[in-house]
């Protein structure tokens, strides 16, 4: 988890923050309808039917090939489309002076991006159609259990495999630093296995900083803009916050809701290809024309779920934050470190209500320098008495 900021520090939000935001928020709105918007398209118009034909000829019908073929039409399509709001969101970083990253490397990271995608979207398809046609009867049910356990491993995985494609790291040669983080892990009954210098300002002036991996592949990240830029108790503090999703098993509690979410997804996909099949939209469960009805499922049921998963997830860092007030010397750090991500990030300092309960994976950054203060009040009053 990440220690990212989503909304606000105390005091008012410039008008540069707000109409940075905003724009964010209207870009998301257009880049989920516009997807959305392409699934019906091709379902409606029956041009997923002649893209399955052509795959299908372009893979001598051979199904796997064939099904590989296919995934890759309907990705292309998809990033063909989208390619001018993915550049109107590189030029908005630029425009705001939050990226320094240069139109060729964005171009050379958006390549990655989509072979990355294609591979891993490649291997949980072809598992997806070789358990329709395996067990049709019984195919979500197996497709979950195979689903967790890649969710799992890539867990493992993504930090030594993944992150470096995108990102350069390298360990941390400040040993005081790395052997304070190492002890404030260590009292939170954690091992990590390094602690890393992520070199963000290639492409970002954000600062960031999280715990990842799972077992041995945890380590710690920080970026070189946070490092540069923050004092070594604000560090301690921000670790402390993603040390504290560690205390309360959050990593684990968050894989057992991602378990529940994903059975009840797979359940209602099983309804509505047995469903499409019996209105004759195609002619069985395995006919992987059918791909954009699972991915538009799919994404309907993550944006009813998105509140509800957002408000657990604020209740998380809520939890994760009252840990770090506990385990660092003084709240100040803490608070000066989520003014300055603030305004470093460009964040919204007072988002509107709606926006944070729909929105916002994290409480708003007022919130939490309120409930900062708030405990610190509280412990001088205990002390006192």
């Amino acid at each position: 988890m990440t220690f990212s900021v989503v909304s606000t520090a105390s005091g008012a939000d410039s008008p540069e923050a707000r109409r940075y935001n905003k724009i964010r928020r209207w870009l998301g709105f257009a880049d989920f309808a516009s997807g959305v918007a392409v699934l019906i398209v091709l379902l409606a118009s029956g041009w997923t039917n002649w893209l399955r034909d052509l795959a299908l000829r372009r893979g001598l019908q051979n199904y796997t090939l064939s099904l590989f073929i296919y995934l890759f039409f309907l990705m292309v399509i998809g990033k063909v489309l989208g390619l001018g709001l993915d550049y109107y969101s590189f030029r908005l970083e630029r425009k705001f002076q939050l990226s320094t990253q240069r139109f060729r490397s964005w171009i050379w990271d958006e390549t990655k991006g989509f072979l990355v995608g294609f591979v891993l979207a490649g291997i949980v398809v072809e598992l997806l159609y070789f358990t329709i046609r395996q067990w049709p009867q019984h195919w979500w049910i197996v497709m979950w259990a195979v689903f967790m356990a890649l969710f799992v491993v890539m867990a493992q995985l993504a930090p030594v495999v993944l992150f470096p494609i995108f990102y350069k790291f390298e360990p941390l040669e400040n040993e005081d630093l790395r052997r304070r983080l190492v002890q404030l892990s260590e009292r939170a009954g954690t091992r990590v296995r390094g602690v890393y210098r992520w070199q963000l300002s290639e492409k970002s002036k954000k600062a960031n900083a999280a715990l990842t991996g799972l077992g041995s592949t945890r380590r710690i990240i920080l970026a070189d803009t946070l490092l540069d830029n923050y004092g070594a108790e604000e560090i301690e503090a921000v670790l402390a916050h993603e040390l504290g999703h560690h205390v309360h098993r959050h990593i684990l509690k968050s894989i057992l809701v991602q378990a529940g979410i994903a059975l009840f997804g797979f359940w209602v996909a099983n309804f509505v290809l047995h469903y499409a099949v019996d209105h004759h939209m195609f002619e069985q469960l395995s006919d992987f024309a059918n791909l954009p009805l699972l991915a538009l499922t799919a994404s309907v049921i993550s944006l009813l779920l998105m509140p509800a998963l957002n408000a657990y997830s604020r209740y998380n860092e809520r939890q994760a934050d009252r840990y770090a007030f506990e385990s660092i010397a003084s709240v100040e750090p803490f608070i000066s470190s989520m003014n300055k991500l603030a305004e470093q990030n460009l964040a919204e300092k007072t988002p509107a209500k709606w926006v944070e309960v729909l929105f916002h994976s994290h409480p708003s950054i007022s919130k939490r320098l309120a409930a900062a203060r708030a405990w610190s009040e509280a412990q001088g009053a205990h002390t006192s008495a």
